[in-house]
């Protein structure tokens, strides 16, 4: 299948050193397109001693897995990875290398999958507005069907497309694709931020990797896609504007740290008109009132620990965001002592007086053996109120719960770690996302599929009882009014 000879290279290969960039699961199948991501060749001189091992899990008292449903068919196909999800009612939608899966979670301790829709693309990322599903391609594709084969990246411009799909999904069981739209150099990832009204859904398209044979993706690339899509016409998506978010050009990097060549994912607050970027090796904080026009108003950058700014959460007040850093872009481990708590970790910022201001690191502080990818992965805001509480993904490292109410002093409060997938050798898999919806925390599992925990304790239970008609992690809802 077409699929497996794409994605076939993803497989980590055997041995305790660090994978390269071309491994990493962020990545899409035209690896020509990336260049290597700096922070991968980090040096260990001592093996690391992990708590747990193979078969073996790690979890906190009050934090319990209740189900799980495996991958299927050819979502569960060599190379077929799982990424990204979002959510609408009783429904969970989640991306994968393949296509995307829908799951009735209507009763959260069985969820049963109701859809698999196979439509090849990296990393098809997914987010959900009313009846709209919008999913990321990052590869280059022989045609905009989910037909296509993947293509030679710098080919025939005309004949190849890469961008974003529309999907209706006003009845989840039976998506339908309404259009495709290419953007430049793909969607790595993408951000919606509705209109005031909600007649329109701004997509904000995340790409990076520019290389001067690409004529969808030259160099400079500093600016992101702004698609809109009217709300009651997803076929009507189009590019309306391509602002650019560095005029001056975006930081040089080194040996450590990237070099910013656009951004690779942007999260949206938009009741606060907010938007944080992590952008390679720039973080950055964007005024979204003219949802069209997003303007760049604060830009921090950290080279002495932070090697690729990869996502951002903001805390309910709109006063912090916590930056992750994809050390290594996801492929190895480090989560060892010889990486240490600052690299690969979270940066966690105040925003003062609209400007973002460092306080502190968080990293998972469970030891990981060599043979487990871990670093900083995706996660999303807990809706405790008079707290600041995040559950985050950190691929074999699992599932890490902790509270940055004081942003200086961030501390774990609950986790989930199951041991390595291989003692023997370094195997890709993990949480790729860890969120929390409606009571239950939802991993997208990269090989083992859709994965439900419940926490037991008193700040969940109250958090539970906060409901949400759909969720997307990077289009923050504000919680407690």
């Amino acid at each position: 299948m077409k699929l497996l000879v794409a994605l076939g290279s993803f497989v980590l290969a055997a041995g305790l050193a660090v994978a390269p960039a071309s491994a990493d699961p962020d990545d899409p199948p035209t690896l020509e397109k990336r260049p290597a991501l700096p922070g991968h060749d980090i040096a260990r001189t001592d093996p690391a001693v992990p708590r747990v091992t193979s078969g073996q899990v790690d979890r906190s008292r009050a934090m319990r897995q209740v189900a799980r449903v495996p991958l299927a068919a050819e979502l569960a196909e060599d190379g077929a990875f799982g990424t990204d999800l979002a959510f609408k009612g009783d429904y969970a939608f989640a991306g994968n290398y393949a296509g995307f899966a829908v799951y009735d979670i209507s009763r959260p301790r069985s969820p049963r999958r109701v859809a698999q829709v196979v439509c090849p693309g990296a990393q098809n990322d997914v987010s959900v507005y009313r009846n709209l599903l919008v999913l990321s391609v990052d590869a280059v594709l022989s045609d905009n069907s989910c037909d296509a084969d993947y293509a030679e990246p710098g080919g025939d411009e005309a004949a190849t497309w890469e961008g974003i799909r529309v999907f209706d999904i006003s009845d989840p069981r039976s998506p339908q694709l309404l259009t495709s739209v290419a953007t430049s150099c793909g969607s790595h990832t993408h951000t919606l931020a509705p209109d005031r009204d909600g007649r329109n859904v701004y997509v904000y398209v995340s790409s990076y990797g520019p290389a001067p044979g690409l004529k969808g993706c030259k160099p400079p690339h500093d600016s992101i896609s702004v698609v809109k899509v009217p709300t009651n016409d997803g076929a009507a998506a189009r590019v309306v504007r391509t602002p650019v978010l560095f005029p001056g050009g975006g930081t040089r990097g080194d040996d450590y740290s990237s070099n910013t060549s656009g951004c690779h994912d942007i999260t949206a607050y938009p009741r606060k008109n907010l938007a944080a970027g992590a952008c390679m090796g720039d973080g950055i904080l964007l005024d979204i009132s003219n949802r069209a026009r997003p303007k760049v108003i604060d830009r921090v950058k950290d080279r002495r620990n932070f090697a690729f700014w990869h996502s951002a959460t903001f805390n309910n007040a709109g006063t912090k965001v916590v930056f992750t850093d994809e050390l290594g872009g996801g492929g190895g481990p480090m989560c060892n002592n010889d990486v240490g708590p600052k690299r690969g970790a979270n940066g966690i910022y105040d925003i003062v007086r609209r400007e973002l201001k460092f306080r502190s690191y968080y990293k998972m502080p469970r030891v990981q053996s060599d043979t487990e990818n871990c670093v900083a992965h995706n996660g999303s805001l807990i809706p405790v109120k008079g707290r600041d509480i995040m559950v985050q993904a950190w691929y074999q490292g699992g599932t890490s719960v902790f509270d940055f109410t004081n942003s200086r002093k961030p501390r774990e409060l609950q986790h989930f770690d199951r041991g390595a997938i291989s003692d023997r050798r370094l195997e890709l898999g993990g949480s790729w996302s860890s969120y929390w919806y409606n009571g239950f925390v939802y991993s997208s599992d990269i090989t083992r599929g859709l994965e439900v925990f419940q926490i037991r304790t008193p700040w969940a239970r109250r958090a539970a009882k906060v409901r949400l008609s759909s969720f997307n992690a990077q289009s923050q809802p504000s919680y407690n009014g």
